[in-house]
């Protein structure tokens, strides 16, 4: 009986990554339907085009992994969504799946470990790498700790604004890339900075970069 066919949507901010991805499922028999450069676009064409699995990054510009993630999940159908990054802290191991992943993988990981996992996904199981499980298994045994969401208290349009102010937007820019008024992108980025206690775009940036959400 031959394998079921696996439609798969491809999201890093790195072409070489993304091709290099594209070679090996393909040469596995996977179906390949799209790549995506950064969040935004990624959660567009998993609504135009209904993969069955994502395979997706963390740091991504537009909107981070984590926040992927999550939309992805409220998409009807909602595709199996698999996380495929460097970050092997166990607190982007834990979001991640709080957010909704059904897998994560890290990125030095052996290509025979992602297509296992790319399969398990699509089957309804769940694949964490070693160091997934690590992570799982620690929280297991101490349910209490909280390594906290690195958005903090953010709302989803929230963490939109962020992301483009940490792209270096102009708040004129926001309100056009947002298709929403300069005045009301004024407030969102003055909430986001008040609720991430920063005091202007430069200390946001180095906020993003600590909390590994942006490259």
């Amino acid at each position: 009986m031959s394998e079921p066919n696996v439609r798969v949507l491809i999201a890093d901010d790195h072409t070489m990554v993304r091709e290099s991805l594209a070679g090996l499922l393909r040469g596995a028999g996977i179906d390949v339907v799209a790549q995506a450069a950064d969040g935004v676009q990624t959660l567009q064409r998993a609504q135009e085009l209904q993969p069955d699995v994502v395979v997706t990054d963390l740091s991504m510009p537009g909107l981070n992994g984590l926040e992927v993630v999550r939309r992805l999940r409220e998409l009807a159908p909602a595709p199996r969504v698999l996380v495929l990054t460097m970050h092997q802290e166990d607190e982007y191991i834990l979001q991640a799946v709080r957010a909704g992943a059904a897998g994560y993988v890290v990125k030095d990981s052996p290509a025979t470990e992602l297509l296992t996992a790319v399969r398990e996904v699509h089957a309804g199981r769940g694949y964490f790498g070693p160091q997934a499980a690590r992570a799982l298994a620690e929280q297991l045994r101490h349910p209490g700790r909280d390594l906290g969401d690195p958005y903090g208290r953010l709302t989803a349009r929230e963490r939109e604004v962020f992301h483009l102010i940490a792209d270096a937007l102009t708040t004129k820019e926001i309100a056009r890339r947002l298709a929403i008024s300069v005045k009301t992108a004024e407030n969102h980025r003055a909430r986001v900075l008040d609720k991430l206690g920063v005091r202007n775009s430069a200390e946001l940036v180095r906020y993003a970069s600590r909390k590994g959400l942006v490259d």
